[in-house]
């Protein structure tokens, strides 16, 4: 099997979870001896083709001509991402399905799959309708247009929680039939890799005596930052020997750093900027507790990391935390943007050791038994398969119907074009004129 996935990010240019779990998924894929392609954007200092992990990457250039907006340069990686198919297509590598994550790369996959005549298959990983908690400019109804027309045109449509299942059928209407959940997953052995002298890591971001809360992810409104902030001043109130570590960048970082000095809690708190796998493998490491207090979580794959690297962990209960984490079992939660409960489920792991540890040892098994990629690949593997072979069904049907009107009405023309017809399928090319 030939699959062409599109995504906007891959490693290593990572952005969010997308990247990683489009390039797990694609790694995982290829362990099985299918054939990937991936079709990404450009990233400084990477080539435009390598092989990652038996994954064959091609990435394109979303800047020329140059863009006068963040949506010319999405439409600009859209057309140069149907050219670079086009060219492979051309070459004779001939897709079986296409899967395109998420709607920056919906264009092109509406196009390539009308011109191609193969399965399109859409994995929603957010939408905008839930990361701004409804629509409320231009942009962001245009992008849930866009996000709407990708559910519209594929063959199926593949969300990684029953929480996100659900909001594509009240937000969007997606038919039940069409929607299928299978939840991300996490390489526990990528977790093993941390700097050697953790101790020295730990005096790089705290006092020896002091306990380490630890975040990592994208500064943005719905990744809760801002409640953890809040909790800080009560966790210091009944734990004063603690410290809080913030990794990640993003468009809130200045207002949170302000958010702290508003607080008096600036010198409690280190915000490390960007890091990178090890340095956040080491932090989980050497961190007491893990902490995401999420407004809007459609999976949370970094509640995966977490108890991959076996780190306690709270967790908000909304969205796809909510489906990973028992509280109580492998892990806790807390109420989602409620800064006392936070910082009550923070205190009690930082006290009640041998409950972090009972937390830590179900979240591990958990991670290994659920969460494995090549699970997730068999189940990805069963939905390829279900629309390749309805694409054929549907391509027997078109033709019985023109075979039909052939024989009734017996004109030269129509005659000449089933001829055609029967010639295109024996070359296994023709599909649906009108999906």
């Amino acid at each position: 099997m030939k699959v062409l996935v599109l995504s906007w990010e891959y490693p290593p240019k990572v952005i969010g979870g997308l990247a990683r779990a489009v390039a797990d998924l694609s790694e995982a894929l290829a362990e099985q001896d299918y054939d990937i392609r991936v079709l990404s954007s450009d990233y400084p200092d990477v080539k435009s083709y390598e092989v990652r992990e038996e994954v064959q990457v091609y990435r394109v250039n979303s800047q020329h001509p140059h863009p006068l907006n963040f949506l010319d340069s999405v439409l600009y990686l859209n057309f140069h991402i149907i050219e670079k198919a086009n060219q492979l297509w051309n070459e004779g590598w001939h897709w079986d399905v296409i899967h395109a994550h998420d709607w920056l790369v919906g264009h092109a996959a509406k196009v390539l799959k009308h011109s191609s005549r193969q399965p399109m298959i859409a994995t929603i990983h957010a939408t905008e309708w839930g990361r701004n908690n409804g629509l409320h400019n231009d942009l962001q109804r245009h992008i849930s247009d866009i996000e709407w027309w990708l559910t519209y045109e594929a063959y199926a449509v593949i969300c990684c929680s029953k929480y996100m299942v659900n909001e594509l059928k009240r937000i969007f209407q997606v038919p039940e039939d069409k929607l299928y959940m299978i939840p991300n997953g996490v390489k526990t052995e990528m977790f093993a890799e941390h700097h050697p002298d953790l101790a020295a890591v730990r005096r790089n971001h705290a006092h020896p005596d002091e306990k380490i809360v630890y975040f990592v992810g994208r500064l943005v409104h719905e990744k809760g930052v801002q409640v953890l902030l809040d909790a800080v001043p009560k966790v210091l109130a009944r734990m004063p020997k603690t410290k809080f570590v913030i990794g990640g960048k993003g468009p809130n970082a200045k207002e949170l750093h302000q958010r702290a000095v508003n607080l008096g809690v600036a010198n409690r708190i280190h915000f490390t900027g960007f890091i990178d796998d090890i340095t956040r493998n080491s932090l989980y490491r050497v961190a007491d507790v893990a902490v995401f207090p999420s407004l809007y979580e459609p999976f949370g794959i970094v509640a995966l990391e977490a108890m991959a690297a076996g780190t306690p962990l709270v967790v908000s209960d909304i969205g796809g935390f909510a489906e990973i984490i028992i509280h109580g079992k492998n892990g806790l939660t807390s109420y989602a943007g409620n800064s006392q409960s936070l910082a009550d489920n923070i205190v009690t792991l930082l006290q009640a050791t041998d409950l972090a540890n009972k937390l830590k040892k179900q979240a591990a098994h958990d991670v290994a038994t659920k969460y494995k990629w090549s699970k997730i690949a068999e189940q990805t593997l069963e939905i390829y398969q279900r629309m390749m072979a309805n694409n054929s069904s549907k391509d027997s049907r078109d033709l019985m119907s023109r075979m039909k009107n052939v024989l009734i009405h017996g004109r030269y023309q129509q005659t000449t074009d089933y001829d055609r017809l029967v010639a295109s399928k024996t070359k296994g090319s023709l599909k649906e004129e009108n999906e």
